[in-house]
């Protein structure tokens, strides 16, 4: 995925914090334990950010444990819950079409690493689908109404955002509850469309020296750069209805840390994204706050942006 959905770390209270770490390492242990250790390196924040949305409410039991990152201190994680293994599964499938994406937009060299990727994640990638058909199906259908868009050059920012949209909002689809499902639905529906357009704003000028297609410079061509104001007004939109609809359900244990991240964090990203200071940081800390940047950590390179 691109990595933008995270914690703001400076104005997280360090029990939130904590909460959020257990989060993402119970993830990771959770795609090790059913897809092998390869699988621990797709995991990013977005897909954390996933785990939650899914869960209960609770925060589930914990345990401690040593990993290849941390091979002599044990950190705490949280155990596998169901929700966790969706959205271990959800991120293997998102995962895999992202990769085999970026073997159809770059040349035969500048491609390998994701053939690469793609042939490493393939075996994981088919249990997953074999468990989730129809969210496989869903992500297959909707990259290939953003291929036919892109391929089209079609000027539409709305179009190729919904086509992403609608993919993200398929995460919810296993849930049983038809009004959590429904609220879940638009909640991934909104976060996606805002991810698509900062995803495009954030390369914007790689797409113009390679030429490939970004739905801005489809619409506005050399003035895209001019209409920031616009786009940032529909990805406030966007985030105004998530928090509608985030509002709409008791979230437990996990509300405070998805207030913040919707109302905080993602705004935070937003503004580095459009002043510039996103492309510039590479590889910042999330969970070390004496150094994190004035702008939300994590992985913002090219490569981990498109896992």
């Amino acid at each position: 995925m691109f990595g933008y959905v995270r914690p703001s770390v400076r104005d997280l209270p360090e029990e939130e914090l904590d909460r959020f770490r257990a989060m993402y390492c119970g993830l990771c242990h959770t795609l090790s334990r059913r897809y092998g250790q390869a699988a621990r390196f797709i995991l990013n924040y977005d897909f954390t950010y996933l785990a939650i949305l899914l869960s209960d409410g609770t925060a589930g039991a914990q345990g401690a444990g040593r990993c290849y990152t941390s091979p002599i201190k044990k950190r705490p994680f949280l155990e596998p819950t169901a929700a966790m293994e969706l959205a271990a599964d959800e991120s293997v499938i998102l995962a895999y079409w992202q990769l085999r994406d970026g073997v159809e937009d770059y040349a035969w060299a500048s491609g390998l690493k994701y053939r690469a990727g793609a042939r490493l994640l393939e075996s994981a990638y088919k249990r997953a689908a074999a468990l989730r058909p129809e969210f496989d199906q869903a992500v297959r259908r909707q990259l290939q109404l953003l291929s036919a868009l892109e391929q089209a050059k079609d000027p539409s920012m709305d179009r190729a955002a919904d086509s992403f949209a609608v993919l993200l909002s398929s995460a919810a689809e296993e849930l049983t509850d038809p009004i959590r499902k429904r609220i879940m639905e638009q909640i991934l529906y909104h976060l996606g469309r805002w991810i698509y357009l900062a995803d495009a704003w954030d390369d914007l000028a790689e797409d113009r020296e390679a030429g490939n297609y970004n739905p801005l410079l489809a619409r506005y061509g050399d003035q895209a750069e001019q209409h920031q104001a616009a786009l940032r007004e529909t990805m406030h939109v966007s985030l105004g209805l998530a928090n509608t609809a985030y509002a709409l359900l008791d979230w437990g244990v996990w509300e405070p840390l998805l207030g913040h991240i919707l109302t905080i964090g993602l705004p935070a990203v937003e503004e580095a994204v459009f002043t510039g200071q996103w492309k510039q940081a590479k590889h910042p800390r999330l969970f070390q706050r004496d150094q994190a940047p004035a702008l939300p950590a994590g992985e913002t390179d090219k490569e981990n942006k498109k896992l």
